[in-house]
C-alpha cells in the first residue's frame, strides 16, 4: 500500500475512535451523530443485563427530539445516567424534563428504575406527572410502588421541603398494538414481540420528522421486527451470546432461545430489515469477544452495524 494511502487510511481510523459509536464492526459502522446537529437523536442510556457490571447500567434508551426525551424501559440507574447524558451535552435528559416512558414488558431489569424515575426527578423539582405507556400489568405495579413510597410523599410535601403535589403522580396508559403516543414530534407505534412466557411484550416505533427509530426491546426472532423497520434508519436489537458458559445446560440454551436472539439470527433479521445502521443493545455478551460478534453477525449481514456503549449517541 502506498504511504498516501496509509496516512489517509490512518485519518479514518482516528475519526473513528473519536466519533466514540462503541466497539462493534469498525469496517462498517456508522458514525454517532454529533451532539451540536439538530434532529433526533438516540441516546443509549444503558446497555447492561440483569448482571452487576458497573461498566453497562440498566437497559435504558431515550429518543430526543427538540430538546424533549423519550424514554424506552427504565432499568437501574436510568436518573444518573440520564443527568451524565445532560453533561455529556444532552439538555433534554435534565432530570426534570423526565417526563414520559414507554416501557417494553415488565421484566426487573427493565423496570427497576421505575420508582427512581417517578420519585428523583419529582424531587428535584418535576411538576408535570410521569406519563408511562406499556403492557397490562403497568397500572398494578404503579399502584404498589405509589403504596410503598407514600411515607416518602407525606413527609416531602407537607414537611420543610414543601415539595409540589403534582410531580410524582403519574399517568399510566396500558396499551395494545399500534399508535400510542402522537405529539408534534413524534409518533410512537407499539408492536407485539416473542419474549418467552410473557404474554406482552412490545417493540417500539418511532417516527419524527427526519428519522425512523425501532427498538425491539427483548424478543426472540421475529417477523415483526423486519415489517416494523422496513428500511428504517436506526434500529435497536438485543443479542445474546449463543457460546456462553450457562448455555452448557439445556435448561439455560432453551431459555435463551425462547427468550432471546443470538447474533446469527440477528444478523438474518437485519439483513431482512434493512436498517441504515444497526445497533445492539441489552446485550448479553459474557465471555463473547468481540471478533466473535463480528463473525456470527457478518455471516448475514454486510450492512452498517455498532455495539453500543453506555451514553453513546446515534
Amino acid at each position: 500500500m502506498r504511504k498516501g494511502n496509509l496516512f489517509v487510511v490512518g485519518l479514518a481510523l482516528l475519526w473513528f475512535l473519536l466519533a466514540g459509536i462503541g466497539q462493534g464492526n469498525a469496517e462498517r459502522a456508522a458514525p454517532a451523530t454529533p451532539l451540536s446537529l439538530p434532529g433526533t437523536r438516540v441516546v443509549v442510556l444503558g446497555t447492561g443485563t440483569p448482571a452487576a457490571d458497573p461498566e453497562r447500567f440498566g437497559p435504558a434508551v431515550a429518543i430526543v427530539v427538540n430538546d424533549r426525551a423519550y424514554l424506552v424501559d427504565c432499568g437501574p440507574g436510568v436518573v444518573r445516567r440520564a443527568a451524565a447524558a445532560e453533561k455529556n451535552g444532552v439538555a433534554a435528559l435534565k432530570a426534570t424534563k423526565l417526563n414520559i416512558v414507554f416501557i417494553t414488558h415488565l421484566h426487573s431489569d427493565h423496570t427497576l428504575g421505575y420508582p427512581d424515575l417517578i420519585f428523583s426527578p419529582w424531587v428535584l423539582g418535576r411538576k408535570e406527572p410521569l406519563e408511562a405507556y406499556g403492557p397490562r400489568g403497568l397500572r398494578n405495579m404503579t399502584a404498589h410502588i405509589e403504596k410503598a413510597w407514600t411515607e416518602d410523599v407525606r413527609v416531602r410535601r407537607r414537611g420543610l421541603e414543601q415539595a409540589n403535589s403534582t410531580g410524582y403522580k403519574v399517568a399510566v396508559h396500558e396499551i395494545r398494538p399500534g399508535v400510542v403516543y402522537r405529539d408534534e414530534n413524534v409518533t410512537v407505534t407499539a408492536f407485539p414481540v416473542k419474549h418467552g412466557i410473557w404474554k406482552e411484550a412490545f417493540g417500539y416505533v418511532f417516527q419524527t420528522l427526519d428519522r425512523k427509530i425501532v427498538l425491539s426491546g427483548d424478543t426472540a426472532p421475529t417477523d415483526e421486527v423486519v415489517k416494523a423497520c422496513d428500511g428504517c434508519d436506526v434500529l435497536l436489537h438485543e443479542v445474546y451470546n449463543p457460546h456462553g458458559d450457562e448455555l452448557k445446560d439445556e435448561h439455560w440454551k432453551e431459555y435463551f432461545r425462547t427468550f432471546h436472539t443470538s447474533p446469527a439470527e440477528l444478523g438474518e433479521i437485519a439483513r431482512r430489515a434493512r436498517p441504515k445502521l444497526l445497533v445492539l443493545y441489552h446485550q448479553v455478551l459474557e465471555k463473547l469477544p468481540e471478533a466473535d460478534l463480528v463473525e456470527q453477525i457478518g455471516k448475514e449481514y454486510s450492512g452498517n452495524w455498532v455495539s453500543a456503549k453506555d451514553l453513546g449517541v446515534y
